[in-house]
This record gives structure tokens, C-alpha cells and sequence, in this order.
């Protein structure tokens, strides 16, 4: 064997393990990254409070909130039902420019759901999610068609901590049973 060539194999083996070590960082950190990103909300109608908790357990938000006028689970369009289980954030979307006629003589209503909206995945309904609000004065009570209105303000805070895939959990009110 030639001496180039028993040096290009000596450096590659001093070379390799320090390689590996950066490739092995670098997974080791997205996957911290990951656990780190792997936070949950629940949302309770007996407390009307959205809360956010991180992968520890540990809260991160609490924010008052407004869920639908009527009681119990959601059965079907337009029951004004906000639904109870397990869910996920299928996407965020801008919403200032979104309007909405709450047919209380008042007409469209332009940023009627405030300057976001993250949908939910429900089956069966595709027009539930969180967002927030022209009227703070609502929150607190069941003002909503169904879905789950927040402060403008805690609904941006909520926005940069959120991504599809999070994990909303609704729980029912006493009066919902």
C-alpha cells in the first residue's frame, strides 16, 4: 500500500468519530427541539379558560375565554354547540380581513375573528377553531356558534406557541352533562 493512501485511510478514521459526533449533536438537538414543541392545550367550559401547558405539565397560558351558547357536545351544524373531546391544530390562518354576520341586525362584521384562526380538526365540522374577537365583553360566557374566542392580544401570544398538530383537549361543563 502506498503511503498517500494509508494516509488518506489514517485521517478518515481520526476524522470519522468527530463527524459522527456533529451528526449525532445535531439529531440529539432536533429532537429536543421536538419534545420541547410538544405542548397541549385544554380548554374548559366550566372554568371558560384556555389554558396551555408545555411537555413538562407545566402551564405556560391561561386566558379567558368564550365558547358556543349551547350546551353540551356538538352534534351538527349550527347547533351552537362547542365540541368536547380530543383534537388537533390542522392549520392557523390570518383572519383580520375575515367578516362575519352574527344576524343580530348589526350586518357583516368585519374582523369579527380577530387576527387569527386555528382550525381544529373535528369530524364532521370543518369550521371550528379558536380565534379571536371584535367584542372582549364576550369572553367569559357562551357568546360563540361553537368555537372558542379569545382576547386578540392572548390570542397572539397563543398563535406563536401553536403549530398544526398541537393538541387541544375541550372539556365539558358541569351544565354540558
Amino acid at each position: 500500500m502506498n503511503d498517500t493512501l494509508q494516509l488518506i485511510i489514517a485521517v478518515f478514521f481520526m476524522v470519522a468519530p468527530y463527524v459522527g459526533m456533529i451528526f449525532v449533536h445535531r439529531w440529539y438537538r432536533d429532537k429536543a427541539e421536538a419534545i420541547e414543541n410538544a405542548r397541549f392545550i385544554v380548554v374548559s367550559k366550566q372554568e371558560m379558560r384556555l389554558l396551555m401547558y408545555d411537555y413538562t405539565g407545566k402551564e405556560m397560558f391561561r386566558f379567558p375565554m368564550a365558547c358556543g351558547q349551547g350546551l353540551g357536545n356538538k352534534e351538527q351544524r349550527g347547533d351552537m354547540r362547542t365540541p368536547e373531546g380530543i383534537f388537533r391544530v390542522s392549520e392557523i390562518q390570518k383572519a383580520d380581513h375575515w367578516e362575519h354576520d352574527f344576524r343580530d341586525g348589526k350586518g357583516a362584521i368585519k374582523g369579527a375573528y380577530g387576527p387569527f384562526f386555528i382550525r381544529l380538526e373535528v369530524p364532521g365540522h370543518t369550521g371550528i377553531g379558536i380565534h379571536g374577537t371584535h367584542d372582549p365583553t364576550s369572553l367569559g360566557a357562551r357568546a360563540t356558534e361553537g368555537c372558542i374566542r379569545l382576547n386578540n392580544s392572548d390570542l397572539e401570544r397563543l398563535v406563536k406557541k401553536v403549530h398544526p398538530g398541537t393538541v387541544v383537549i375541550i372539556t365539558a361543563a358541569k351544565k354540558d352533562l
